[in-house]
């Protein structure tokens, strides 16, 4: 009986190519997405895969959405915690709201999702969590302090877990792609990206979105169980964590 995948922001950029790789590899998927209905239905119709809305910022609307995908899908085996939020600012300048608001979802969101769907992976003997965190939680990015600290705690939050899980059969694992070509990477200026951002990666070019995702379905797999604690640099050699 084919494994349940829930990706959170599964409708769109990266979440979209992961939500479409696992179904691809013959996982049961559940997409979740917090605020873009038509995003949301266009990605349905165009993949079959059913999607789910909510917040992973609010832990009781995350162990509500959770029942639901479990009640139409199965329970939950493969967790992929990719949703998150930029609200950028330098640090003099950014506002409690702007940290809260990153925090609450990059991080807080994380929590928010996996504990609901733990005890029952570890009741089952198995379960893959894979986090997408962020490049700029390896090494900080100016004007994203806020960002930087939840995908950095992201990556805490992993490596700890996974010492918990590993003789229940859970990997916990976390990404960190560096510039991937998703529709907010594209719209920065064409003359920054060539020409300040581009040179920074050694093999100069953007990541593509189905790169991230390939590396998600090899976590989520029986042949990744000995990989768990771990940290992916999907980066094209731009920064060596």
């Amino acid at each position: 009986m084919a494994r349940v995948a829930l990706v959170t922001g599964g409708s769109r950029g990266i979440g979209a190519a992961i939500s479409k790789g696992l179904k691809d590899a013959g996982y049961k998927v559940a997409a979740n997405y917090a605020g873009n209905d038509e995003a949301a239905n266009a990605f349905k119709a165009e993949t079959g895969i059913p999607v789910y809305k909510w917040s992973v910022a609010d832990y009781d609307a995350c162990a509500a959405g959770i029942a639901q995908v479990e009640a139409d899908l199965g329970p939950v085996d493969i967790l992929v915690n990719n949703a998150g939020i930029t609200r950028d600012a330098m640090f003099h300048r950014m506002t409690p709201q702007q940290w809260n608001e990153v925090i609450g979802t990059n991080l807080n969101g994380v929590f928010n999702m996996t504990h609901p769907v733990w005890n029952g992976m570890r009741d089952r003997k198995f379960g893959r969590v894979i986090t997408i965190s962020s490049i700029n939680g390896q090494k900080g990015q100016a004007g994203q302090v806020n960002y930087s600290a939840s995908k950095a705690g992201d990556i805490g939050f992993t490596k700890a877990l996974a010492q918990e899980g590993a003789r229940a059969g859970i990997t916990a694992n976390v990404i960190c792609p560096g510039y991937i070509a998703t529709e907010m990477v594209k719209a920065i200026d064409e003359k920054v990206l060539n020409e300040r951002i581009l040179p920074l990666i050694p093999v100069g070019r953007l990541g593509e979105p189905e790169e991230i995702a390939r590396c998600v379905v090899f976590l989520a797999s029986d042949e990744a169980g000995f990989i768990t604690g771990s940290t992916i640099s999907a980066n094209g050699g731009q920064y060596f964590a």
